[in-house]
C-alpha cells in the first residue's frame, strides 16, 4: 500500500473515532443538562390545597443525591379568633355571623367574649399562632368600653404605655378592628375601637386591613345601618383573609393592570413583619367607605416617629392621603345638623337617597308581622283589635278615651327612631337616626296602602270562631289611627299632610313622640291627642332608659315638654315605670308636669317583651299593678291640679287627668270623635284662624272606666278571657 494512503487512512480513522467520542460526550452533557433543568423546575402549586385555602405548598425542589424533593406545606393562616365587646348584643351577633362566614372557607373560627379572656396570659400566644385576631367592639355613649370589654381595654392600655413590655411585645400578632358606635356622640364616637387599634399598633401588632367603623345612627351610616356597614366590611375582610391564606402579605391597591398585580409581585421594604407603612395607605382609597387608620399612628408617621421603614417615594402618597382624610373628617364633623323641617326644605333629589328599609330589615320586620309600605312606613294589627273583634275587651285607650279598639289602625310613617329604649317591644329591629336622610314616600300613598293592608288583615278574621259579625263589619272601616307602632312618626317630613289626610278620611289621630324634636312639635297641626313619652324625670335616668341618640337629648326633652304646653288640643304624658330604674323620682316627675302642663298623664308598668340581646330587662323590672297604683297615688298628691281618673287593670295602667276635665263632679276623659272632625274641618277651611281646644270635644267617661270601679276598667259588654300556659302576646299600642 502506498505509504501516503496508509497514513491518510489511519488519520481519518483516528478523526472519526475522536468525533464519535466527542459527540457522545456532548450528547451526554446535553441530556444531563436537560435532566437538571426539568428536575430543578419549580413544581406548580396545587391551588385547591386539598380544600383548605390556608395551606400552600412551597414548591421549590431541592436536589438530594440527584433526586428532587418537595418542601412541606406552609400554613399562612391557622384560623381566626373573633373577640367581641357588646352592650346590647349587636357585636356578639356580628361575631357569630363572621365566624360562620370564616368557617365556610374551611378555616377554624373561635368566638371569644372579651370578658372571659385573660389577655395577660393568652394574648402573646397569638404572636406565633398564625391566627388572625378580629376585634368587634362597641363604644358606650360616654366613650367607655362595654362592661365585658373593660378589663381587656384597661390591660391593653397599660401594656401599651408600660416601657417594661417594650414596643415589640405583640410583634407577629395580626389583627383587624371593627368598631360599633354612634356618631351622634361626636366626642366619643367609636373611641373604644380606635383605642384598641392604637394600642395594638403601639405594641407592634400588624393590622391586616384598616380599621372600620359602623354607625348606629342611620342618618350618618355609610351604608344605611350598622348592619349594612358590618356586612360591607365583612366582605372586604373575607377577601383579605383569602389573600393571606395564599401567602399574600400586601393588600392590593386595586390600581393594577389586568392580569398583573403589583402588590403580589413587588416586595416592599418592611421592618420585620410590621406592616404599617406605605402599603396600608396605598390601599386606603380602595377602603375609603368607612375605614380609617389610627390617629396616633398617623401622628407618629407625620412626626417621623415610627418603627416602620417607609420608602421615600411613598411619603408623598402618605401625606396626600392624610391631608385628604383630615379634610373629610373636618367637613363631616363641622357640618352640623339641621332640623327636620330644614332638611325637608333643602333635601336632595330623591334618586340620590337610599331607602330606609334594607333587604335584611324588610325580612326581619315581615317575620314579625309588619305590613311594610313603600320605603319607610308600616302597619300592623294590634292584639287588642283582635281581642275586641271577639268580644274579649278593648285596650286602655278604649277605657280612658272611648276609642273602638276593633276599628283602630296601628301604623307609622317612619320606622326610624331617635331613641333605643330598653323596653322597646320591637327589640330594636327598626333603624335609628336623628334626621331624615332617606327617600321619602308621599303621604297619600302611605295612607292608601295602610288602609288596604289593615283591611286585608281584618279580612283574615272572617268566619273565625268567636268573632262578632257586627264588629267585623265595623272593623273594615278604620275610625282611629294610633301612630305608635314603632319609630318616631314626627320625623316624617310630611307628617302634617299625613295627619290632614287621616282627618279627611274621618280617622282620628293618636300621635306618640319621644320628646326629641321640639321644633316639629311646635309646627304640628291639630292632632286628636298628642302624646309625649316621659320615661324618666332626670338626665341620668333618661339616658339610661331611653338611650337617646342626640348629644343634647336632655335639653331637647325639656324643650319638647315646653312645646307641648303651647298646644291647644289634648296632650298626654306617657310614663312607663321600670322597677328599680325610675320609680323613685316622684318630685322630679311633678316638676316635669308643671313644665309641660299636659291634660292627662298615663302611667303604665313596663311590659316584659321576653329575653333580648338589645335589653337587660327581666320580669323583676315589671311592677305589680298595686305598685303602679301606689306610685300614681303618691304622684297625684304632688300635683294639686290633677286627680286619678281611670284605671285599666288588664294593661297595668292608670290615668291621671287635669281637674278641668271634671265637670260638675263627673269625669269627661272620653272624646267626642264626630265633634273633633267637625272642628278640624272648620280649622282647615279657615286656614287655621278658627282654633279649638281640648274642652270643645270631650265626652263623659262611663262609670266602669273610672278608678275605683268594680270593673277596674274592663268594659262589661265584653267577656274577659284568661290565657292559660301560653306565651303572652305583647304587641299593641
Amino acid at each position: 500500500m502506498d505509504p501516503w494512503n496508509f497514513f491518510y487512512t489511519c488519520l481519518t480513522s483516528l478523526w472519526l473515532h475522536r468525533f464519535y467520542i466527542y459527540s457522545s460526550v456532548a450528547l451526554g452533557i446535553s441530556i444531563w443538562i436537560c435532566i437538571q433543568f426539568f428536575t430543578s423546575k419549580t413544581i406548580k402549586k396545587d391551588e385547591k390545597f386539598n380544600g383548605n385555602p390556608a395551606s400552600a405548598e412551597v414548591a421549590e425542589d431541592k436536589l438530594v443525591n440527584g433526586y428532587a424533593t418537595m418542601k412541606a406545606k406552609e400554613v399562612y393562616v391557622a384560623g381566626v379568633k373573633i373577640f367581641y365587646g357588646s352592650q346590647t348584643g349587636t357585636a356578639k351577633r356580628f361575631a357569630k355571623g363572621l365566624a360562620e362566614a370564616v368557617t365556610s372557607l374551611n378555616l377554624s373560627a373561635e368566638v371569644i367574649n372579651m370578658g372571659d379572656y385573660d389577655p395577660d396570659d393568652s394574648l402573646t400566644e397569638e404572636t406565633t399562632s398564625r391566627n388572625i385576631c378580629v376585634f368587634l367592639v362597641a363604644t358606650y355613649t360616654d366613650g367607655q368600653p362595654t362592661e365585658n370589654a373593660a378589663w381587656f381595654c384597661k390591660w391593653l392600655e397599660e401594656t401599651a404605655n408600660d416601657f417594661r413590655f417594650g414596643k415589640m411585645y405583640l410583634k407577629g400578632l395580626r389583627y383587624a378592628v371593627f368598631g360599633l358606635g354612634n356618631s351622634v356622640y361626636v366626642d366619643h364616637y367609636n373611641t373604644v375601637g380606635r383605642n384598641i387599634d392604637r394600642w395594638l399598633w403601639m405594641l407592634s401588632a400588624s393590622r391586616i386591613m384598616t380599621r372600620a367603623e359602623g354607625d348606629c345612627n342611620v342618618a350618618q351610616s355609610k351604608h344605611g345601618s350598622i348592619e349594612a356597614d358590618f356586612e360591607a366590611w365583612k366582605t372586604k375582610f373575607l377577601g383579605r383573609l383569602q389573600a393571606l391564606c395564599k401567602g399574600e402579605k400586601k393588600p392590593c391597591s386595586g390600581k393594577c393592570k389586568k392580569g398583573k398585580c403589583k402588590s403580589q409581585g413587588k416586595q416592599s421594604k418592611e421592618s420585620s413583619d410590621h406592616e404599617h407603612g406605605a402599603s396600608e395607605y396605598e390601599n386606603a382609597e380602595a377602603e375609603e367607605f368607612f375605614e380609617t387608620t389610627s390617629e396616633e399612628e398617623s401622628n407618629a408617621e407625620e412626626a417621623g416617629d415610627t418603627n416602620s421603614v417607609i420608602d421615600v417615594e411613598d411619603l408623598g402618597k402618605i401625606m396626600s392621603h392624610m391631608k385628604k382624610a383630615k379634610k373629610e373628617r373636618e367637613l363631616e364633623e363641622g357640618g352640623g345638623r339641621t332640623s327636620l323641617s330644614q332638611e325637608s326644605a333643602g333635601r336632595k333629589e330623591e334618586g340620590e337617597r337610599r331607602e330606609m328599609i334594607t333587604a335584611a330589615l324588610r325580612e326581619a320586620l315581615t317575620k314579625q308581622g309588619y305590613k311594610l309600605i313603600g320605603s319607610h312606613s308600616g302597619v300592623k294589627l294590634c292584639r287588642w283589635t283582635k281581642s275586641m273583634l271577639r268580644g274579649r275587651g278593648g285596650c286602655y285607650k278604649h277605657t280612658f278615651y272611648g276609642i273602638e279598639s276593633h276599628r283602630c289602625m296601628e301604623a307609622t310613617p317612619s320606622l326610624a327612631c331617635a331613641n333605643k329604649c330598653v323596653f322597646c317591644w320591637r327589640h330594636h329591629t327598626n333603624p335609628v337616626g336623628t334626621e331624615w336622610r332617606w327617600k321619602m314616600d308621599q303621604p297619600e300613598m302611605i295612607l292608601r296602602e295602610a288602609i288596604e293592608n289593615h283591611q286585608n288583615m281584618i279580612k283574615q278574621f272572617k268566619g273565625v270562631s268567636g268573632v262578632k259579625a257586627d264588629r267585623f263589619e265595623e272593623a273594615m272601616t278604620a275610625k282611629h289611627c294610633a301612630l305608635s307602632l314603632v319609630g318616631e312618626p314626627i320625623m316624617y317630613p310630611e307628617i302634617n299632610r299625613f295627619l290632614k289626610l287621616l282627618h279627611q278620611h274621618n280617622i282620628s289621630s293618636f300621635l306618640v313622640t319621644n320628646a326629641q324634636f321640639p321644633e316639629e312639635i311646635r309646627n304640628l297641626e291639630p292632632v286628636t291627642q298628642l302624646y309625649v313619652s316621659v320615661d324618666a324625670s332626670t338626665k341620668d335616668s333618661l339616658k339610661k332608659i331611653d338611650r337617646p341618640l342626640f348629644k343634647d337629648f336632655w335639653q331637647r326633652f325639656l324643650d319638647s315638654l315646653k312645646a307641648l304646653s303651647e298646644k291647644q288640643q289634648r296632650t298626654v304624658y306617657r310614663l312607663t315605670l321600670v322597677k328599680a330604674w325610675n320609680v323613685d323620682e316622684l318630685k322630679a316627675y311633678a316638676e316635669l308636669v308643671s313644665l309641660g302642663k299636659p291634660d292627662f298623664i298615663e302611667v303604665k308598668g313596663v311590659t316584659y317583651c321576653g329575653e333580648s340581646s338589645a335589653s337587660n330587662l327581666t320580669m323583676a323590672n315589671v311592677p305589680w299593678h298595686e305598685e303602679v297604683v301606689h306610685f300614681v297615688q303618691e304622684l297625684a298628691d304632688l300635683i294639686p291640679d290633677y286627680e286619678i281618673a281611670c284605671e285599666h287593670e288588664h294593661s297595668n295602667c292608670l290615668l291621671i287627668a287635669h281637674k278641668k276635665f271634671k265637670i260638675n263632679g263627673e269625669w269627661c276623659t272620653w272624646i267626642n270623635y264626630d265633634r273633633f272632625q267637625e272642628l278640624v274641618r272648620d280649622y282647615e277651611r279657615s286656614r287655621g284662624s278658627k282654633t279649638f281646644t281640648a274642652a270643645d270635644y270631650m265626652a263623659k267617661t262611663p262609670h266602669w272606666a273610672l278608678f275605683g270601679s268594680r270593673e277596674r276598667g274592663f268594659d262589661p259588654l265584653d267577656i274577659r278571657y284568661q290565657r292559660k300556659n301560653k306565651t303572652k302576646d305583647i304587641s299593641g299600642c
